[in-house]
């Protein structure tokens, strides 16, 4: 299932990162890669905070749609 159907509080391991290869190394700074834990702080109608290595970070839901939980 991708991030972006997940509920607000759950938290999961990523899986896998989907997209182009820029997309992918962008995600990686962020801190999302593959075995790492990733938690929904909330959820709008075009963006998701998520807690992800001691930090909250904003992204957006094609961003969120690329990473497998």
């Amino acid at each position: 299932m991708t991030l972006s159907m997940a509920n607000t509080g759950e938290a999961f391991q990523i899986k896998k990162i989907g997209g182009k290869e820029e997309t992918r190394q962008f995600l990686a700074k962020l801190g999302f890669v593959a075995g790492g834990n990733v938690t929904v702080v909330s959820d709008s109608n075009g963006s998701m905070v998520v807690s992800v290595k001691d930090s909250r970070v904003a992204i957006g839901r094609d961003l969120a749609n690329k990473i497998m939980v």
